[in-house]
């Protein structure tokens, strides 16, 4: 991080790099406070230096929404997931596995929310996506099955069984 500070200086994408990866330190200690002013840093670089509408700019916004996410602020998380989203929607497309992570992540603060039947539709995004790219043995189709199976059954959905909703998913 020094090194990079003294070398390339504060303006440059490989700082805000190693601002990001000190973050994650942060992060994994649940040190959030120390976190989310890395994360913070490496926004603004990448901001500065890439644009807006960048995937490292999305990375950075969804590394903020996890921090907030784990620390029960809801409402924070949702905004910057919600950024990353609409980022990577643009710029990596619909079908990318990054796209749907932010869908994932977007369902997780709704089911804490209580908001089961938006947290249903976000993970069916994922879920859709983690299917066609990686099969249904991958991790992150088998974790979004899991966040799914946790809400079906808080929403409506007559006598339709949860395999029977996902088949049908499949199908649309």
């Amino acid at each position: 991080m020094n090194i990079r500070l003294e070398v390339l200086g504060e303006k440059d994408p490989y700082t805000a790099s190693s601002y990001n990866n000190l973050g994650v330190s942060y992060h994994y200690q649940e040190q959030y406070a120390q976190a989310e002013k890395c994360y913070r840093k490496a926004l603004n670089i990448y901001r500065k230096v890439l644009g807006e509408i960048h995937p490292d700019t999305a990375s950075s916004y969804n590394n903020l929404g996890a921090v907030y996410a784990d620390q029960g602020k809801d409402a924070q998380a949702e905004e910057y997931f919600q950024k990353a989203l609409n980022i990577r929607r643009k710029v990596l497309g619909e079908e990318h596995p990054d796209t749907a992570g932010s869908y994932n992540n977007l369902g997780v603060v709704y089911k804490n929310k209580e908001r089961y039947d938006e947290a249903v539709e976000q993970y069916l995004h994922a879920w859709t996506i983690w299917q066609r790219v990686f099969g249904p043995e991958h991790q992150d189709t088998k974790r979004v099955e899991r966040n799914l199976r946790a809400c079906f059954p808080h929403i409506a959905h007559g006598d339709e069984d949860f395999e029977t909703r996902l088949s049908r998913q499949q199908e649309d």
